[in-house]
């Protein structure tokens, strides 16, 4: 029972704190908010133990397959080279460099476990990034990258600091073996998640050719596979984050989903909704609830040490998340250089970063879950002395580099130059937009020549007569708000999104009142609950469409 409470208890944090950031108006990220919650109830008493093998699987897997579903597969591609560049080199050198750092600063510090505090920090966090730069004015390609390389270090971050602490515990490392295993921990997890990927989405087409397409149970098995890749991936030993991120592209290139049931695709996004934003609450609360243990186990190393102290584990943390801040704009500068310098010789174009976004990427190098969950599996302080320091140093540079980020990004997004009125998502959705109404406008008018040919092809031949003008002056109207390469004397574009504007506010006022009214009914008994559910249910989805037509409308 108590575990319960204490469940319900941190989803009921989670809510709040998003309504508490809403009502008033906090500029602050929302993954620092729920940090400080997390610390907060953590001193009022609240105490939740971890295990990290679970967390991983419970919070990790699924948030992380949900980001890989939804990442623009294009750009993905795109910047696949500079992705895996990141994932690898950059995280190797982090290892490096913040492993010799630690221990030039701390010596009593053995060198193999300062490597594997740097390795367990050179992994981004896909979370805290999404959080913390939502709704910024970052450009696309910007946070394409960032996500894609937060998606894939992981695992190379969780195979270095996993040598470095079998090298500590043991003293023996060899560089052949550990290459030999972090291409099977890799390349094994990415072809173990392909591979359930695959057979899930073949045998979901298959079942739903036949008829079998039940909504619920749609629902409810997409959101138990991610837990199945992970674990399946586990068992083989290799890696289940990446096994995971592979088989959420996977689901996504397979086009199950285009299959299926128009419910389905609805009931299946908002529950994917729903269970990342509690997913994403819970893991920073989680984060917040370590801190006041954390903070008394540096009191008692400080206590118990007389060669550390306060300001030396402060100098440990700020120095190493400057060193790693550091480490990032050296990486992305030097390859941004290299790359200009190979498209150059290959007469390719490219695509060279201003110091703004350069800087952008430096500071973006956030901290969070996966370093949590590696640093506590170190073994046992008797077998592992520093143990306490590193996870106290750790929990440090994940807050610093929170608190660095939010500090310091807005102001860094100033540096970059101003977006165009239209930016290049929204000028590509209306692209489309108006390429779908040129279709619709190609069925009409084929549909009226067919009709003025031969009108007896068609036993409904009078109303198609009536309908089709209406539906034709219908999307004429749409074809010119959308279309801007099109001469616009007198600005006829600009009063046809304003008209377009304002009959949508209508459509949703008459809604609205449409909803009242179907309520008033409800509540004097003259229908019963399952006539207003299923109107309801009508009435909410032709809102939403309304809804989201209001906000693709382009700029007038």
């Amino acid at each position: 029972m108590h575990e319960t409470l204490l469940a319900l208890s941190l989803l009921a944090i989670t809510g709040i704190t998003g309504i508490v950031a809403r009502v008033l108006r906090l500029h602050i990220p929302m993954p620092l908010l729920q940090i400080a919650a997390g610390a907060a109830a953590g001193l009022a008493g609240m105490n939740v133990g971890l295990d990290n093998n679970l967390f991983l699987l419970l919070f990790i897997a699924p948030l992380l397959f949900v980001d890989a579903y939804r990442i623009p597969m294009r750009e993905f591609g795109e910047l696949r080279h500079i992705i895996a560049a990141m994932a690898i080199g950059l995280v190797l050198l982090v290892t490096l460099g913040g492993g010799y750092f630690v221990h030039w600063l701390i010596p009593a510090v053995s060198l193999a476990a300062a490597f594997a505090l740097a390795g367990a920090l050179s992994p981004t966090d896909a979370i805290s990034v999404s959080g913390i730069l939502r709704g910024g004015r970052v450009p696309p390609r910007l946070l394409y990258l960032l996500g894609g390389e937060a998606l894939l270090n992981d695992a190379s971050g969780l195979v270095c600091f996993k040598f470095a602490v079998a090298a500590a515990t043991t003293g023996l490392f060899s560089l052949k073996a550990a290459s030999a295993n972090f291409v099977w921990v890799a390349v094994g997890g990415v072809l173990t998640g392909i591979v359930i990927g695959l057979v899930s989405s073949r045998l979901e087409i298959f079942l739903l050719r036949r008829g079998y397409d039940d909504p619920p149970s749609h629902a409810l098995l997409a959101l138990m596979l991610p837990f199945a890749v992970y674990l399946a991936a586990e068992a083989l030993e290799t890696s289940g984050i990446l096994a995971v991120v592979a088989g959420g592209m996977t689901i996504r290139l397979s086009g199950v989903m285009n299959e299926t049931q128009i419910e389905t695709r609805m009931r299946a996004t908002a529950i994917w909704d729903m269970v990342s934003f509690s997913l994403n609450g819970l893991v920073f609360l989680l984060l917040g609830l370590q801190l006041p243990h954390l903070v008394h186990k540096a009191q008692l190393i400080m206590r118990s040490s007389g060669d550390l102290s306060l300001w030396t584990v402060l100098l440990a943390i700020l120095g190493l998340q400057a060193v790693m801040t550091l480490i990032r704009l050296v990486w992305v500068t030097g390859s941004a250089f290299i790359r200009q310098i190979t498209a150059r010789i290959r007469h390719h174009a490219c695509v060279v970063p201003s110091w703004g976004e350069k800087l952008v990427l430096a500071l973006a190098g956030t901290r969070g879950t996966i370093t949590l969950a590696a640093i506590l599996t170190l073994p046992s302080e008797a077998d592992f002395p520093q143990r306490d320091l590193l996870i106290t140093i750790a929990a440090g540079v994940i807050i610093s580099s929170l608190l660095l980020a939010s500090l310091f990004l807005p102001l860094a997004l100033r540096l970059l130059p101003p977006p165009s009125q239209v930016s290049t998502p929204q000028q590509e959705l209306d692209d489309t937009r108006l390429a779908l109404v040129n279709t619709a406008l190609t069925i009409l008018k084929n549909e009226t020549t067919r009709s003025k040919n031969d009108p007896a092809t068609s036993t409904d031949a009078p109303e198609i007569a009536h309908a089709v003008p209406l539906l034709l002056q219908e999307f004429q109207e749409l074809q010119q708000t959308l279309d801007s390469k099109q001469p616009d004397p007198g600005s006829t574009r600009e009063l046809s999104v304003k008209n377009r504007r304002a009959e949508v506010a209508i459509r949703l006022r008459i809604i609205r009142a449409q909803r009242k009214t179907l309520r008033e009914f409800l509540h004097d008994r003259k229908i019963n609950d399952e006539t207003e559910r299923v109107l309801s249910r009508q009435i909410d989805v032709h809102e939403q469409e309304l809804i989201n037509e209001a906000a693709a409308l382009p700029h007038a």
